[in-house]
């Protein structure tokens, strides 16, 4: 099938590319010629396991191309919208300017019995709002939510858990809807689940499962405020509870808490949509949430501040990370980030290292220093601590071979991924988020 990509920043540079890898015709469209130029050299503009071999291997099968141009949609059977929803700089509503320039440019190369399939996370009402615009062209909208991992964005492209449609409840909803199961058909012929509903349930499916688990992980992070005012370990405590099959053990990991593009940014316009709506107080937790999330990050500088006396002015600090999360680049809203700037406030001399954040974290705060090499960071250092959970840090990191680089014998565990009884044998004073 022949298919455009509306968008190619992280969301629509995988899709393009996945759905080339198993068989479509694909353009990806946007206006950012570097980027697009990038992509069609076959290069990522960011770091995802998986990507660049799809690309380059979809570029040179002749099934994938990329382009500036909108024109080059025309004659698409299905033309997924994929654009960035960022925060609006004056609240915490999302802001739909790239969704509805991406529809206005998309109208005029529209054709009858075209679908045109939304991917952005919005607000619930933002379909229904843009239908009619679609539908005037003979067009039908439809809303077929992106749940995305990073660092297995491909995986989950090619080989999702659930696929999601919102249609109108017309028979071109139900022609969108086989469509769909066409463009996915080797997730339908295995058996992936393909939920059909109405435009608020699937855009409402994926503001509130990111909600959920937002709430799970900050659940476990106020969980360990108060273990560590009681002299509990919140790991055995996760432990003990995601044992019950009703919790479950996953996303019970407590820590500085989430980052990233889509959490953060998601719970709060889903806070202003629902304001919006008159029902604020029915989410009015997500906005706890939201600041149990941002303690857990004052938490952690509170913990190197005490570990060092009271005092940081001159002393090196070891920041193991930068990526909001591990298997990615992506430094928007990371808590490790963060940490790292706060100390930096506080007077300490902090170097940052990351095996792929490191550039991106530089253009955002050049007052930091950074490395890509680990034990660079760790020589000399008064203090370490580990704030995003790579495994160079949390696997091939042992207690003997950092001791022998670094000053000081200090290291806290802001992720709670360490072997906490193997770094206190070797000497080190071991502090953990909510652990004794």
């Amino acid at each position: 099938m022949r298919l455009s990509v509306i968008g190619c920043g992280y969301l629509g540079a995988v899709h393009a590319a996945a759905m080339a890898s198993i068989g479509h015709e694909v353009v990806g469209i946007d206006v950012d010629e570097r980027k697009i130029e990038a992509l069609s050299r076959g290069e990522a503009p960011f770091f995802e396991p998986g990507l660049p071999e799809i690309l380059r291997d979809g570029i040179a099968s002749g099934r994938l191309r990329f382009t500036t141009d909108m024109a080059e949609a025309a004659g698409s059977a299905v033309h997924f919208v994929g654009v960035g929803t960022p925060q609006s700089k004056d609240g915490y509503a999302a802001d739909l300017t790239y969704v509805n320039a991406a529809i206005d440019g998309l109208l005029p190369h529209l054709s009858p019995g075209d679908v045109v399939a939304g991917k952005s996370t919005v607000p619930v009402g933002t379909a229904a709002s843009l239908a009619p615009r679609v539908t005037e062209t003979g067009a039908t909208l439809v809303w077929n939510p992106e749940f995305l991992r990073e660092g297995f964005a491909v995986q989950d492209t090619v080989d999702p858990d659930r696929l999601v449609a919102g249609v109108p409840s017309d028979a071109s909803g139900e022609r969108a809807a086989d469509i769909l199961r066409e463009v996915y058909h080797p997730s339908v012929a295995k058996g992936t689940p393909f939920i059909v509903t109405d435009y608020a349930t699937a855009e409402l499916v994926k503001v509130s499962a990111n909600a959920f688990l937002a709430t799970k992980i900050s659940f476990i992070n106020a969980m360990a405020e108060i273990a560590e005012v009681t002299g509990a370990d919140v790991t055995q405590l996760a432990d003990a509870i995601g044992h019950d099959v009703r919790i479950g053990r996953r996303f019970l990991g407590a820590g500085i808490g989430f980052g990233g593009g889509c959490l953060p940014k998601d719970i709060r316009a889903f806070s202003a949509r629902a304001e919006e709506l008159g029902r604020g107080e029915s989410v009015a937790f997500l906005r706890e949430v939201d600041e149990i999330n941002l303690r857990r990050r004052e938490r952690a500088v509170q913990l190197v501040v005490e570990a060092l006396g009271g005092q940081l002015f001159q002393k090196r600090i070891a920041v193991l990370g930068a990526a909001f999360k591990p298997h990615s680049d992506d430094i928007r809203d990371s808590p490790a980030l963060d940490v790292a700037v706060r100390l930096r406030g506080l007077g300490a001399d902090v170097i940052v290292t990351d095996p792929e954040a490191t550039e991106n974290a530089r253009r955002v705060h050049p007052q930091l220093d950074y490395t890509r090499v680990r034990d660079e960071a760790l020589q000399g250092a008064d203090a370490v601590i580990v704030v995003t959970e790579w495994d160079e840090y949390r696997r091939q990191l042992s207690p003997e071979h950092a001791a022998s680089l670094a000053n000081g014998r200090i290291i806290v565990d802001g992720r709670n991924c360490l072997d906490a009884a193997a770094w206190r044998a070797e000497g080190w004073t071991y502090f953990g988020m909510g652990r004794p």
